[in-house]
């Protein structure tokens, strides 16, 4: 039973993270795009774990590529989100401001990583890449503000379910 909760919970998570990323996050920030897809991306490795959160992470912002006209972008999501949710979801087992601090600046730091890699072989350009930054860091950014606001009464609330 435990499996097909956790195949439930996963699927329910991506789902939410495909229909969250269509939702932009207006601002003159040029480079990426800058959606709150990350909010139930954190939301579901923080709280349902590592596995959970990448699997989650990967299927719902990789069919967001994929349905979007971001085809190109998919397997750089795809890794990037199945690392992000991974590690997010260790760095905050152990659930304190502390380790979701260090969790979202990890966030940055793969994300950035990711997609600068990512675009340095799909544009054969070291330089290229560069222009994505602004972008990536925003967006995570704006997620983890909301997450942080929001994550502690989810918990709770789960705890009585």
């Amino acid at each position: 039973m435990k499996s097909t909760k956790n195949i439930t919970i996963t699927a329910l998570s991506a789902a939410l993270i495909f229909l969250f990323t269509w939702l932009k996050v207006p601002g003159p920030i040029a480079g990426g795009l800058v959606h709150l897809g990350n909010v139930p991306f954190f939301v579901a490795s923080i709280v349902y774990g590592p596995y959970v959160g990448a699997i989650a992470g990967a299927l719902g912002m990789g069919m967001f590529d994929i349905f979007s006209g971001y085809l190109a972008w998919a397997p750089i999501t795809v890794i990037t989100c199945l690392i992000m949710g991974y590690v997010l979801g260790n760095v905050t087992k152990k659930f304190n401001v502390q380790n979701l601090l260090i969790g979202f600046v990890l966030m940055v730091v793969i994300k950035v990583l990711g997609y600068y890699f990512g675009e340095a072989i799909m544009y054969h350009s070291f330089v290229a890449p560069f222009a994505s930054i602004p972008g990536n860091v925003v967006q995570i950014i704006v997620s983890a503000v909301v997450v942080f606001i929001i994550i502690s009464p989810i918990k709770k609330g789960l705890k009585n379910i």
